[in-house]
This record gives C-alpha cells, sequence and structure tokens, in this order.
C-alpha cells in the first residue's frame, strides 16, 4: 500500500478562511487514518514480544521445576524472577546508556563541536571542564592545546608586524638616499654612497638573523661537532672585544677556574662564539665608563657554566622574563643607529645554546650589574 503526502488544492487566488479549515480538517483525518496503523502495529508487536516474554519464562519455570523437582510455588518464583529479569535488564541497560550519554557522548559531542570551531579558526572556544566524569583531563587538556596556539597565534603575528618595525627604517633610509642622487638633492658622493651600503648591511644582518633564529627553533640548523676548548674560547672573544671595551673605557678580564682539562667540551665553536659576542655586545653597549665585563668559567658535574658578568645599570626585574623574545629592547625609545640592536640577540643565543643542549639564564638587579650564565654539557646533544 502506498501513501500519498495529501495536498491542498492549487487556487487560483487566494484561498477563503473556510477553504483552508476543509483543508486542513481533510489533512488531520488523512494523518490519523495513516498513523492508526502504525501504532496498532507497534502495538501488536509490542504484545508479541511480551507473550514471547511471558511465555519463555513459563516454559522455563516449568522445566526448571520438573528436572529440580521443585514444586508449583517455586515455578512461580522463577517465573516472576525471570519476568523482573526480563523486563528489569533493559531498564537497566537504559539507565547505564543514559550514564554514559552523560559522561561520553556529550563531552565527545563537546570535543567535537570545538574542534570544527578551530578548523574554522575560532583559537578562542573552550571545552567546559566538569567536576565528574572520565573526559575532564581530556578537556582540560584540549584546553591547554588551545591555549598554546592561541599564543603561537599572537608570536606569528607579533612577529609579522616586528619584522614590517625593522624593515621598514632602513628601507626607508636607502630609499631616501637613492631618490636624493636621482632628485639632484646631493652629489652621489662615497658618504651617501657609503651610508646607504650601511643600511643594506643592515638590513642582510636582520635577514641573516631571521633565518638563523627560524632554523635554530626548527632544529634545523646545521651545527659541527667537534672539540672545544672554552678556555680558549673565552681568551679569543676578549680578545675581540678588548679594542671596544678600551674604547668605552671599560675594564676586560677573564676568570678561568679549575683545571684547563675539565674546561673542554664538543660543539659547534662558531655558534659558540657567536652567542658569546651576542652577550659581549649587550654588556659594552649598557655598561658606563668606568666599568668592568668580567668572562668566567668553571666546570660542573658533567658540564661547563659559562658566564658574562658586567656592571652595567642592569635590567628591571619586571623585565626580564622576556629579554629573551625576539625584538626585545629594554629601552623602546632607542633606535638601531643609537646602538640599540635589532632586539634578535638573545633569542639567537637562548637557541643556539639550546642546540647545544645547553641552558641559558639571567640574574640582574638595577644599577648593579647583569649575569647571563651558560651550562654546557661536556659533550653536546648532537655531538
Amino acid at each position: 500500500m502506498h501513501f500519498h503526502r495529501h495536498t491542498p488544492p492549487r487556487w487560483m487566488g487566494r484561498p477563503s478562511p473556510g477553504e483552508l479549515r476543509e483543508w486542513r480538517r481533510k489533512w488531520r483525518e488523512s494523518y490519523r487514518h495513516k498513523r492508526a496503523p502504525l501504532f496498532l502495529r507497534f502495538i501488536a508487536i509490542f504484545g508479541l514480544i511480551v507473550l514471547l516474554v511471558l511465555g519463555g519464562m513459563a516454559a522455563l519455570a516449568f522445566v526448571l521445576t520438573r528436572v529440580f523437582g521443585g514444586t508449583g510455588q517455586t515455578a512461580a518464583l522463577v517465573w516472576v524472577g525471570g519476568i523482573v529479569l526480563a523486563l528489569g535488564l533493559p531498564f537497566l541497560a537504559i539507565a547505564f546508556a543514559v550514564e554514559a550519554f552523560q559522561d561520553i557522548a556529550t563531552p565527545l559531542a563537546d570535543l567535537v563541536t570545538a574542534a570544527e570551531q578551530v578548523a574554522k579558526g575560532d583559537l578562542g572556544v573552550r571545552v567546559e571542564v566538569k567536576k565528574r566524569g572520565q573526559f575532564n583531563r581530556l578537556a582540560a587538556s584540549f584546553n591547554r592545546m588551545l591555549e598554546e596556539l592561541e599564543r603561537a597565534d599572537q608570536r606569528r603575528r607579533n612577529l609579522t608586524a616586528d619584522v614590517a618595525h625593522e624593515l621598514r627604517t632602513p628601507l626607508h633610509i636607502i630609499q631616501g638616499n637613492l631618490e636624493g642622487i636621482l632628485d639632484r638633492v646631493y652629489d652621489p658622493t662615497d658618504e651617501h654612497v657609503e651610508a646607504t651600503l650601511d643600511e643594506t648591511r643592515s638590513l642582510a644582518r636582520l635577514v641573516d638573523d631571521l633565518r638563523t633564529l627560524s632554523l635554530a627553533e626548527a632544529g634545523q640548523l646545521p651545527l659541527l661537532s667537534e672539540p672545544v676548548d672554552v678556555a680558549e674560547l673565552l681568551a679569543d672573544v676578549r680578545t675581540s672585544f678588548s679594542g671596544q671595551a678600551e674604547a668605552a673605557g671599560l675594564e676586560l678580564t677573564l676568570d678561568l677556574d679549575g683545571d684547563p682539562s675539565e674546561l673542554r667540551i664538543t660543539g659547534d665553536v662558531g655558534r659558540l662564539d657567536q652567542v658569546l659576542g651576542n652577550l659581549m655586545a649587550n654588556a659594552v653597549r649598557h655598561t658606563a665608563a668606568g666599568g668592568s665585563i668580567t668572562l668566567r668559567a668553571r666546570p660542573m658535574d658533567g658540564a661547563v657554566l659559562i658566564a658574562v658578568q658586567d656592571t652595567g645599570g642592569g635590567i628591571p626585574a619586571e623585565d626580564l622574563p622576556y629579554i629573551f623574545d625576539r625584538f626585545w629592547r629594554g629601552d623602546r625609545s632607542r633606535s638601531r643607529a643609537e646602538g640599540a640592536g635589532s632586539g634578535l640577540g638573545l633569542a639567537i643565543a637562548r637557541q643556539l645554546v639550546q642546540s647545544h643542549g645547553g641552558q641559558i639564564s639571567v640574574e640582574s638587579r638595577v644599577g648593579q650589574g647583569t649575569t647571563f650564565s651558560i651550562q654546557l654539557p661536556v659533550r653536546s646533544r648532537r655531538g
């Protein structure tokens, strides 16, 4: 038998209220006519199941009493018990299903919904962490992952803005110098050409620093594994900066503790020299005339501790957590031309130290100086 949906007649104009009422009455009658057989079929099937359960339990009770020699009372008890089990187990299953739905299905649905929102780019969504249930840890971990993703996305946005800011100044200077030469504002003297060339060098250093930093963060920076004499490394650094220190009126000293054979590690001497060079450049820049800078090294348990200590102005406590971030500057009012640097030196130093399996830390007090400490294992992680 096929049932067809009862549709209202197609009037040429707007139907009258009486015609609409007549159509609704016919539709309701048709619906009741279609619904009645389905209801009767459901009742019949349910009744058949009940009869089968009752008959089956009665037959089982009869068989059990005959086999075990029970009485009619025993048969009745078996029959009632079987009925209770037959009807009680489905309700028990429903109760467990409801509990499972609340503890498992609902949290999973929330996680799926949140994951779909994240896939659409919404990193601000969070999953409710309930006090009970097996998925509270999963929800908490999911929320922590989203928080980390949100912070990473914010760092990416900040990096893009910082790079654009750092590139803008030298590019404007280069553009202004070249336009001035083309417009005959000033002659292409060696001084103007050299100033333009200096800005191109600054751009090249910035691009190279960014490349080094990105490769180090990704763990793809190639490092040489070779024996490194820390005493010799610090002596070379001292020699390299002795001229700058003397010109700035600073005393530069070298302090080595322990047997020289204990001051040997395995690593990339060029990259370690780059780390110490960044630290020394900061020390010279932020230490006033008459101050001092000390390079120290001493052996530790399976490692070597290197320190760069200065008597400069120090770093405020509120800035210490951020000094290893990209483009961080203690005095943001200072430009690169005034010696503030690009703000990548410490970030690169941290990544290079970590690439060697080491750690870098800082201690500083305003007005008393700053000490950067580098702890490097005797054998590099890549060695």
